[in-house]
């Protein structure tokens, strides 16, 4: 069952840190990084960039301690290229593109707060930079809700 953003984003869900996982080098891939690089930081929301090593940053988001985590990355959902959903990690362990060290599933255990997937459906994960237009655009338009409710 997906989660409704808006809802989160609210500031009665208390701290939320959006991590961004992703490989900048194959395309749609990177567009955790990308959402997760853009978004502003205010006294509810905070981001941090893990690339491919979420593993290595995991003693970190603990002590930062958020109400929250919210991993963003590329998820094969079986649905149109850029289409996302918010999804409790447990929902996505037979999705994920396993392009990372370790599965996502895996590594939420070790974290002390609830974790979801903000997953985006790619269109291309090939080696390549840039992205396609359909994830660029949800990341757009991620990136422009998640600022908007910060203010």
């Amino acid at each position: 069952m997906s989660v409704d953003l808006n809802i989160l984003l609210k500031k009665e869900s208390g701290k939320v840190l959006f991590v961004g996982i992703g490989n900048v080098l194959r395309s749609d891939d990177g567009i955790g990084v990308y959402i997760s690089n853009n978004i502003k930081p205010s006294a509810n929301i905070s981001s941090l960039t893990v690339e491919l090593s979420i593993e290595n940053y995991i003693g970190k988001i603990n002590k930062l301690n958020p109400d929250i985590l919210v991993l963003i990355d590329c998820v094969d959902l079986k649905k149109e290229p850029g289409h996302y959903s918010l999804l409790p990690v447990g929902q996505i362990k037979d999705f994920t593109l396993h392009t990372h060290n370790i599965s996502l599933s895996r590594i939420s255990t070790l974290f002390k707060m609830p974790v979801l997937i903000l997953g985006i459906q790619p269109k291309i994960i090939s080696f390549g930079e840039g992205f396609s237009a359909e994830a660029e655009k949800t990341a757009n338009n991620l990136i422009k809700l998640i600022n908007l409710s910060s203010n």
